[in-house]
């Protein structure tokens, strides 16, 4: 599994329109093959930065969504909207660690 980290810094009067867009495209993205899990995070110090925490079956997955017309439109229209550049990673799970408890 890939667990995928995007970190969006928007201009401050842009970010209703970026939560526009993504609460419009979070479903579509949520079922597009590969991806099993999706969530939106925001900077508790930074109150114009947000990231996506996405998790897709394979690398080809996160590609295939990424080659798609959903992600095309939707990084189009959320672009545009940045104040800095964003930095994305990729991540895999090397260990969980549980509770002794």
């Amino acid at each position: 599994m890939l667990i995928r980290f995007v970190r969006m810094t928007f201009q401050e009067d842009r970010l209703a329109d970026f939560l526009s867009i993504f609460d419009a495209s979070k479903a579509k993205i949520r079922v597009f093959p590969g991806c099993l899990h999706l969530e939106l995070l925001r900077d508790l110090d930074q109150p114009n930065v947000r990231m996506t925490h996405s998790h897709w079956e394979s690398s080809e997955a996160l590609e295939a969504y990424r080659q798609s017309d959903l992600f095309r439109t939707t990084w189009a229209a959320t672009k545009v909207l940045f104040a800095d550049k964003p930095v994305a990673f990729s991540t895999e799970t090397v260990e969980v660690v549980q509770n002794a408890h």
